[in-house]
């Protein structure tokens, strides 16, 4: 298993975290993270690394604390399907299932936040915070897979591409604690090949709806993969999302 090959990390402080007010223990009081600080210890993994194969036991939980990771089925026939992304404070894993359901692959350089497993069960029984948080989080994920229904399903090539950029974008802007502004400017994790599976598209047509966005002012290149957005409202139109809604916050 790919995940007994990552590289140790240097512990750090709860209270130092970068992803503290959005994971799952945002909602604990110092006793509760003091809890969590006897049971945590991190794992990273470079890109391109499996962290964990669809059917093997998964032993630990955990939270991403920076980098992205995708999530994978493959089908019988050998075909594979990207069937989600996993920014940082995603939670990665299901307290109460042991075996893995997806492939969870590093698309960049990753480091998470892991709890074992059972003793992470345990203390939801005695830290009502982290349940209600994991509650909060799952219930927001369900919603975020319906609003992906949606896109996939009656969105066009180009209201797919920007929507994919504005989960992005909004996702980069909570976790830093930033407003979105009326320009704002983001590294994109995927490659065009990897976005073209993940939306459902031929990378001609990722290609060709990133250039039309670009000419007609809605994003800005630099470099291979940062994009400048100047107005979000402009890109959420384009998504067919307004300025209140979105996918994801």
């Amino acid at each position: 298993m790919a995940a007994l090959q990552e590289k140790q990390v240097q512990h750090q402080e709860c209270g130092d975290c970068p992803i503290r007010h959005r994971a799952v223990c945002a909602r604990c009081d110092t006793d509760e993270l003091v809890a969590l600080e006897q049971l945590k210890y991190y794992r990273s993994f470079q890109a391109g690394q499996t962290v964990i194969w669809s059917g093997d036991r998964m032993d630990f939980v955990a939270s991403v604390v920076s980098g992205i990771a995708t999530l994978t089925q493959t089908m019988e026939d050998g075909r594979r399907q990207m069937v989600g992304l996993l920014l940082p404070s995603d939670f990665v894993g299901r307290p109460g299932r042991m075996i893995a359901s997806y492939d969870v692959t590093a698309t960049t350089d990753l480091v998470m936040c892991c709890f074992r497993r059972k003793p992470f069960e345990d203390m939801m029984v005695k830290t009502p915070h982290v349940a209600q948080r994991l509650l909060e989080m799952t219930l927001d994920e369900l919603d975020a897979a319906r609003e992906w229904m949606l896109l996939l399903g009656r969105k066009t090539a180009r209201e797919k591409i920007a929507s994919l950029l504005a989960i992005i974008a909004r996702r980069d802007a909570s976790l830093h604690l930033r407003q979105p502004s009326s320009q704002l400017t983001v590294d994109l994790p995927l490659t065009r090949e990897e976005m073209a599976d993940y939306l459902g598209l031929t990378l001609e047509t990722v290609s060709r709806q990133i250039s039309a966005l670009k000419r007609d002012g809605v994003i800005r290149l630099e470099g291979k993969r940062q994009i400048v957005i100047p107005d979000l409202r402009r890109l959420l139109e384009e998504a067919g999302d307004d300025s209140d809604g979105g996918m994801l916050a």
